[in-house]
């Protein structure tokens, strides 16, 4: 009791000091020991001072539950030099040392981080075992296993080896609601449990705790066969892990591996391996899922990370089985987990199951990070639904702030994917204002967008912007503006812009090489883009799939089939697996040249490379055999694709329709819209394009306008394409109001007129002999900046003709050549047949027009056809009975077998008038072009196949 009362402060904790000390006349302010109310105790022989422990056995105190007081029985009393003194027990310099080393060790990080000086030498050996014992020492609160205690939670012995988590809910429930589970698995059969786990009961505190005694006085409860033993947890298990945390932040981790078991060792091991191959080796799959699966027990970590692992490859059924692997073990998931589930639905885009996923954390009552959102945003956006990612941008906004400009870029990319291009401007500027700074992405993914819509000014401005902020331009950022010339024909400016990165020491990549290799593609300049291939060769870059598809795009452009069926063959010797759309344009190119049987061939021989025929290969065949006409084989390939079981898709059903409105059967483009209706297909513009070609191509007007009112209903808009097909219906009939007043709608909707549009109505005023029309309608195309072609001049010529003017026949004629256009073969056999059917009753320069016209089709290398041939010459035996020069001319330009139908062109009727037919001929072979379209469409239409 002696050495108890005579413990010094360095030594004691607050429990000790809880009475009141006494007072006395020699303590001034700074006595901090119980012993001033109690004399000094009589000072022990100096041998009992150094020995550890009393040879004679003594009766051993009571011992405390405090260590520090039996660590207080064994310390010796003062010095013989303070024993006669009231300050005898104020803290000596080294008993101040020790006090300082003791709440060093409490502060276990801060001493690994600024560890204290050595202690100076003590005089007595019983302090140093005290010092060196004290940091040993545990602290009180890691001592009682109480405070470690969580209430409601409950422990469960002896339980099945095979029970199942639900199962054990299922029975405790009976005494409150539970909030989890735990089944302690075994270390070798993981498919088992220890024997053992804890209920943990939810609800308030007392009320938790009250199911719990519940639940204890049931303890010796039989379950499933067994006597189970329930009790009160004591916090041993968070006392432990408690333990173990502070010892690793004390530095004592190396030793907590060393006694690990074998298994622990071995599994570490694996699971580090593991993390490494991940690290090192992500593209070897293999050899990452061969480093898995030698985890004997993973982790919900290992688990984790394998999910992400398959995120990132876009496998998303992998991605699934180990996350249900993962719960099969009862290894619950978190939200970095499904983040990383719904990160694999994301970029496989299947946003249905992703959407799942977060329904399923919502009920789980996981938190939906940002992170989570921004991958919602992203998928989304990749599918072109960007009304679903502002609905989930807008949940984010309202649960977490501020966002980041990484959610802000990908709500960006969805609207520009849209062409939403003012949306996606106003977030950019909610982004500065919210004070988030844009990244470069941000900058790509706008002039990106701008590219998508032609904006050429606003993708510059952002470029100048970019440079303005104090980015350096990158590949990309060059790359978008090669992307924007190559697309709306402005491939000079493309390489102005290559220049610039060269100046710049950025060279070329795969994608910018293929970018100006599609422009000049879309402009059919195969001899530069065949240059552009021959520097990315010279730069040591090997063409791509991709590369390969496009070269032999141009070659079936240029109509070489051959060395496009060698390049495919040279393809698969550079070990590239060809595709079903390296062969598309191949197939397309022989079904539309009508050599049917080579195209069969390609057909077979892309089965043979392995490539399945897909919906969109048959639509090549079929849009190949349509631009012939040639629709009763187009049929027998919709019935092959059906027995080889490909479902036809609304492409397929278009393309037939198209066909058949070609021909002006309007009943059967009628019965394959009901077909594609009736089968649930997607009905778009156009479907009902090709429903009014068929109308306007007959003639039916009225069904042209009942398609139009069934549009309105679809709420499917009319394009320029629309509105071109149904002014040019109108012009074939030749009334020129109803053409002018859809000129009128058609500005008043904002859609604008093309030159196929002005063509049309041109024709309509022709048509009409309205010709004052015709001649103010160019004189708006050259104020709005649409030059006229070929065929706008064509039109004109033959509306002079028919208004029996052919001297301004001539003088559009020369005005065409002055402009810088080529007259082709259907302007001469438009200009010739008016001339000629009018030169007999014209002036003497009409002849000679017509005979300067003669001369340049006979440089020009032009022949015409038999039929056109006969009529001609029956117009030239009413000017020239017997021959002559101009006879002797035109006869150049007839077809070499020409003699052997010179006798039936002198039998027949002399004073036949066929110029009606002419006309009507010269009229179809111009409306055959603008509502079938041009030839720089094919490669729209084989786009849209896809």
């Amino acid at each position: 009791m002696d050495s108890l009362v005579s413990l010094p402060t360095s030594h004691c904790h607050s429990p000790l000091f809880t009475s009141k000390p006494h007072s006395s006349s020699a303590t001034t302010t700074t006595s901090t020991s119980v012993s001033f109310s109690l004399p000094p105790p009589p000072q022990p022989p100096e041998p009992n001072i150094r020995r550890p422990k009393s040879i004679n056995p003594s009766p051993k105190p009571k011992i405390s539950s405090n260590p520090l007081k039996n660590f207080s029985t064994t310390t010796p009393t003062p010095t013989p030099t303070t024993t006669n003194n009231n300050f005898s027990h104020v803290p000596s310099p080294g008993e101040t040392t020790r006090t300082t080393q003791s709440l060093v060790s409490k502060l276990r990080l801060s001493s690994k981080l600024f560890p204290p000086p050595p202690p100076p030498p003590l005089l007595h050996d019983t302090r140093k075992a005290t010092q060196i014992s004290e940091p040993e020492a545990p602290s009180p609160e890691l001592e009682k296993p109480e405070n470690f205690r969580q209430h409601g939670k409950i422990f469960i012995g002896n339980l099945p080896s095979w029970i199942k988590k639900h199962e054990v809910a299922e029975f405790f429930r009976q005494f409150g609601p539970i909030k989890d589970v735990i089944v302690i698995k075994a270390h070798n059969e993981i498919h088992r449990n220890a024997g053992f786990g804890f209920v943990i009961y939810g609800g308030p505190p007392p009320v938790a705790e009250k199911s719990a005694l519940k639940a204890v006085e049931f303890d010796g409860v039989e379950f499933r066969g067994r006597v189970l033993t329930v009790k009160l947890d004591d916090g041993t298990r968070l006392k432990g892990k408690a333990e173990e945390r502070a010892r690793w932040v004390e530095g004592y981790q190396g030793q907590d591996l060393s006694n690990k078991s074998k298994w622990h060792q071995e599994r570490e091991g694996s699971r580090r391996l593991f993390r490494k191959v991940l690290d090192s080796e992500p593209e070897n799959w293999q050899k990452v899922v061969f480093a898995f699966e030698r985890i004997d027990k993973p982790s919900r970590r290992e688990f984790g990370l394998m999910v992400n692992y398959y995120a990132r490859r876009g496998d998303m059924h992998r991605a699934r089985e180990t996350f249900e692997r993962m719960r099969s073990r009862g290894i619950e998931p978190t939200s970095h987990v499904y983040t990383n589930l719904v990160h694999a639905y994301a970029v496989g885009r299947d946003m249905e199951e992703a959407l799942s996923c977060v329904r399923k954390m919502k009920e789980e009552g996981i938190e939906i990070t940002l992170v989570t959102y921004s991958i919602l945003v992203r998928g989304f956006a990749k599918i072109g639904n960007s009304e679903a990612a502002d609905y989930w941008f807008e949940e984010a906004k309202e649960r977490h702030t501020p966002l980041n400009a990484i959610i802000y870029g990908n709500i960006v990319y969805a609207h520009c994917q849209t062409c939403n291009m003012e949306r996606a401007e106003a977030l950019v500027r909610e982004m500065e204002e919210e004070g988030i700074d844009a990244p470069i992405d941000i900058y790509h993914t706008m002039m990106d967008g701008y590219t998508m819509i032609g904006n050429e000014e606003k993708c510059l401005i952002v470029f100048e912007r970019l440079k303005e902020c104090g980015f350096t331009p990158s590949i990309i950022s060059y790359g978008c503006l090669i992307n924007l010339y190559a697309k709306i024909g402005k491939v000079s400016k493309a390489l102005e812009v290559s220049k610039m990165m060269e100046c710049a020491s950025i060279k070329h990549n795969m994608k910018t090489y293929s970018m100006l290799i599609n422009g000049y593609l879309k402009l059919k300049d195969w001899a530069n883009a065949f240059a552009i291939f021959e520097d990315l060769v010279k730069d040591g870059l090997k063409p791509d799939v991709v590369l390969y598809n496009n070269i032999i795009q141009a070659f079936c452009g240029m109509g070489n089939m051959d060395r496009a069926i060698h390049t495919v063959k040279e393809m698969q010797k550079e070990r590239h697996r060809p595709t079903t759309r390296t062969f598309m344009p191949i197939i397309h190119g022989f079904a539309r040249a009508g050599e049917m049987r080579r195209a069969l061939e390609v057909f077979d021989m892309m089965r043979r490379s392995g490539c399945i025929p897909t919906v969109h290969t048959f639509n090549a065949l079929i849009l190949g055999l349509t631009e012939k006409r040639q629709m009763e084989k187009a049929v027998e390939i919709l019935d092959e694709m059906t027995l080889a079981g490909v479902t036809p898709n609304e492409h397929t059903y278009t393309t037939i329709m198209h066909g058949y409105a070609s021909l002006g059967d309007t009943g059967k483009a009628f019965e394959y819209f009901s077909k594609l209706r009736n089968e649930g297909l997607e009905l778009d513009v156009y479907t009902y394009e090709a429903l009014l070609k068929a109308c306007c191509k007959s003639g039916r007007m009225q069904s042209a306008l009942a398609v139009t009112k069934e549009m309105a209903a679809q709420n499917i808009p009319r394009n320029t394409f629309v509105y071109n097909i149904l002014i040019d219906g109108w012009a074939r009939r030749g009334d020129v109001w109803e053409a002018a007043d859809l000129m009128q709608q058609m500005k008043q909707e904002g859609v604008q007129p093309d030159i196929h549009t002005y063509t049309s109505f041109i024709n309509a005023c022709c048509k009409a002999g309205d010709m004052l029309r015709a001649t103010k309608t160019i004189q708006e195309m050259d104020a709005i900046g649409i030059k006229p072609n070929v065929k706008t001049y064509t039109t004109l010529i033959h509306g002079w003709a028919r208004a029996s003017l052919p001297e301004k026949a001539l003088k559009c004629f020369e005005e065409m050549k002055l402009a810088g256009l080529k007259p082709d073969k259907a302007v001469y056999h438009c200009l010739m047949t008016s001339l000629l059917s009018r030169a007999t009753v014209a002036e003497a320069y009409i002849y000679s027009g017509v005979l300067s016209v003669c001369r340049e089709m006979i440089v020009s290398g032009l022949t015409v056809d038999m039929g056109t041939a006969v009529h001609w010459s029956r117009c030239l035996r009413k000017i020239e009975r017997s021959g002559g020069e101009l006879t002797e001319a035109l006869q150049k330009t007839f077809p070499p077998d020409w003699n052997s139908y010179h006798t039936i062109a002198a039998n027949s009727d002399p004073e036949t008038d066929d110029e009606p037919e002419s006309d009507d001929e010269d009229n179809d072979v111009y409306l055959d072009n603008v509502t079938d379209g041009d030839n720089d469409i094919d490669n729209e239409d084989l786009n849209r196949l896809w």
